[in-house]
């Protein structure tokens, strides 16, 4: 739902800071005496629903519901999940979320820091994120993974919405393990941001997506290099990619393409792999 002004019959609700919504969601998967994956930490607020669906097997499963419509320019939200030593979790969305111009030239934050412990089991499997033109964010995601935890992520960002130019938008992932960086990588696209239009970025694109999945499987077997889409010789217009392993037990799809629905396409490809 949008942010309303409240009606003058009406008890009237708090205002909203003058700098913009501040939001925290913590999502807790802890596993109980027989092994099964509970949640006892499911908080959501702001724009963030946090919904308990239907587990399956032993994983418990969680979707994020926008309750408004957010980031807007001046928000601070932030999205915490830890999967505890031995646990199974699956987190997803119901819709893309949508950054947009806020009342104030501020720019958004939107901060997620994933924690996966010892043999536990995260699936981070959101809807795209979509800059909106005249929006500007700034977005991190930071993982921490214990030495026997296994990560499915996936991350898809669609520059504009149908017709329109794309919101400056800033975004670094930084995933570590035990300590040890695995992976820190920081993007810019829009305005502000010099060449990311030119061949040598996106040539055209409008959709960014990756892929990444870890587990201690990759220190004995690394993945194999292999190419995606156009790439691997298939349609222009589907866009293309990589599939390749990273130093550490990772492997790492990245692709472009002109849309959210090639975008997914290649991912789920690489994923299929």
């Amino acid at each position: 739902m949008t942010r309303t002004l409240p009606r003058t019959d009406t008890p009237q609700a708090p205002a909203l800071p003058a700098g913009g919504l501040r939001a925290t969601a913590r999502i807790t998967a802890r596993a109980d005496a027989g092994g099964t994956t509970r949640l006892p930490v499911l908080d959501g607020g702001g724009p963030f629903a946090l919904r308990h669906i239907q587990s399956h097997a032993d994983q418990a499963r969680v979707c994020l519901i926008g309750a408004m419509h957010a980031p807007l320019g001046g928000d601070r939200l932030r999205i915490e999940a830890t999967a505890e030593a031995g646990t199974s979790l699956r987190v997803t969305a119901a819709a893309a979320t949508v950054a947009l111009p806020g009342r104030t030239g501020d720019p958004a934050t939107y901060d997620v820091h994933l924690t996966v412990g010892e043999g536990a089991r995260l699936a981070w499997l959101p809807e795209p994120l979509i800059s909106a033109e005249g929006s500007d964010l700034r977005m991190t995601t930071t993982i921490d993974l214990a030495p026997t935890a296994r990560l499915v992520f996936r991350e898809e960002q669609i520059l504009g919405r149908s017709g329109e130019r794309t919101g400056a938008l800033r975004s670094r992932l930084t995933i570590r393990q035990h300590g040890r960086t695995l992976l820190d990588q920081e993007t810019a696209y829009g305005p502000g941001a010099p060449g990311w239009d030119s061949a040598a970025v996106l040539g055209g694109h409008r959709a960014i997506g990756q892929y990444l999945v870890a587990g201690p499987e990759f220190d004995d077997k690394p993945a194999e290099v292999r190419l995606l889409g156009a790439a691997a010789g298939g349609d222009a217009d589907r866009g293309q990619g990589v599939l390749a392993p990273l130093g550490g037990p990772m492997a790492l799809a990245t692709a472009v393409a002109p849309d959210g629905l090639a975008l997914r396409r290649l991912l789920d490809e690489a994923a299929a792999g």
